[in-house]
């Protein structure tokens, strides 16, 4: 058997395989993560697949099994799981320095467009024609939303327990109002439970070929606790600004209030992108009132349309929350703050998971019963994105929308009279482009904007 030795990082060796270092060089895997994050439109769900395509299929850095070990660990993370994931990736291939790297190019190019853009909105958003662009990608994001719904379902959906559990978390959600941590650990001791009883229906890891064996043998074997100090800078990084702001402002600062806020949804909001959205347009739509349901869409749009993480939205919300609530601060300058604050604590925490965890998700990636509940925790997840869609929907078509309660049952009561008909009329030929014609997200983002135009100004 060969001996094990630890790398510079830390992270676990076999002697006598081959490298990281000298099986991928690093130069290469930077053109790459560059390229991804240039790249990475669309949604969690495009650019997961793009990933997919480029590192599993492509490049062939690693299988098939292990990519999705690695994804199923990131949905139960908190935070934007295709952001974890290269993250994850980068760590596999070149230890702490190349999960660094691959995470920060999958974000700065979308960061930096969003931040533009937000300004733009901000500035000018009362424009006709920004309106007009905005009423039309609201009815194509709905679409993208819906179309991730069916690509994640079909995916995990492969029995009956896992659409169980889908329609069990849609229903805790969105109409007991049951908060997605506790809809997490349900899921997950379900998972462990059947990996248990019934581990052919719940268990996803497949066996592993010669030749994947090969490719893992180029990859890093970890040992736990060996990422210990980028653990400790990764904490420091994150919570350094949040305490500061909170001592040097107050607790009743919009800054500390964005810090504060977007550091809880960092740690509480579980899922991926489309969870953290869920809870996000809930928070700062309804308890801060930092914008209104129409424009949280507007800033899903411009994530959805640019580089990066879709995630990016939390850039916009932080930005208008900062630009709406000044203080002595010039409103634009006050935006550009709260919008780079807000991407710190969104992101700091990512590397966090990661490196803490793993190194011991790695070496338990064989273990069915975990690898169970990783995949009803992935089940639980489409039930949210339902959510999101459903929520979506009721705000596009309606002008106004009450939430009511009935004991523990929650309802979204749209009034039937401000139904918009050109919006559901939008809508629906935006959902049929892109899920029946099966046009490109783009196309489909560009041709509503285009026809929100003409409704808007010609009708």
């Amino acid at each position: 058997m060969s001996a094990n030795t630890l790398s510079e990082d830390g992270t676990r060796v076999m002697s006598g395989s081959t490298t990281p270092s000298s099986a991928i060089p690093f130069g290469e895997a930077f053109r790459v993560w560059m390229k991804i994050g240039l790249l990475s439109f669309g949604g969690p769900a495009g650019q997961i697949a793009m990933m997919h395509r480029i590192l599993v299929e492509e490049k062939k850095w690693i299988d098939e099994s292990r990519f999705l070990h690695a994804l199923n660990y990131c949905m139960l993370l908190p935070g934007p799981e295709a952001q974890q994931l290269t993250v994850y990736v980068g760590w596999l291939l070149h230890g702490v320095r190349g999960g660094l790297v691959a995470g920060v190019l999958f974000v700065l190019p979308g960061a930096l467009v969003i931040m533009v853009l937000s300004a733009l909105y901000a500035g000018y958003g009362e424009l006709a024609i920004v309106q007009a662009i905005f009423f039309g990608i609201k009815a194509a994001v709905l679409a993208v939303v819906i179309g991730a719904v069916r690509k994640l379902g079909s995916k995990v959906l492969k029995n009956g327990a896992m659409i169980s559990i889908a329609i069990c978390s849609f229903i805790a959600i969105f109409f007991l109002d049951l908060p997605f941590p506790l809809i997490v650990v349900a899921a997950a001791a379900t998972g462990y439970i059947g990996g248990i009883t019934r581990p052919q229906t719940f268990a996803v890891i497949g066996g592993h070929s010669t030749a994947d064996e090969q490719k893992d043998s180029a990859l890093q074997t970890p040992a736990p606790g060996g990422t210990g100090n980028a653990v400790l800078i990764s904490l420091l990084l994150w919570l350094a600004p949040v305490i500061t702001l909170a001592v040097l402002l107050g607790v009743g600062n919009v800054f500390t209030e964005i810090a504060v806020f977007f550091s809880k949804m960092a740690v509480v909001t579980f899922g991926g992108a489309y969870a953290v959205l869920a809870y996000m347009a809930q928070e700062a739509v309804e308890t801060h009132g930092w914008l209104i349901p129409g424009e949280m869409l507007d800033g899903l749009g411009l994530a959805e349309t640019t580089p990066g993480p879709l995630i990016m939205v939390t850039q916009f919300v932080g930005f208008l929350g900062a630009y709406r609530n000044p203080g002595v601060l010039d409103p634009m300058m006050a935006g550009l703050l709260g919008a780079t604050l807000t991407i710190w604590v969104t992101f700091a925490p990512c590397f966090l998971w990661i490196f803490l965890g793993a190194p011991y998700v790695e070496r338990l990636r064989k273990n069915i019963r975990l690898s169970a509940a990783l995949s009803a925790v992935t089940a639980a997840v489409v039930g949210v994105v339902i959510n999101l869609a459903v929520w979506f929907a009721i705000n596009v078509v309606f002008g106004q929308v009450d939430k009511t309660t009935y004991g523990i049952v929650t309802l979204l009561k749209p009034q039937l009279d401000s139904l918009d008909p050109a919006a559901l009329g939008l809508s629906i030929i935006a959902c049929i482009a892109m899920l029946v014609m099966r046009m490109g997200m783009m196309t489909v983002l560009a041709g509503s904007a285009a026809l929100g135009v003409a409704i808007q100004l010609f009708l």
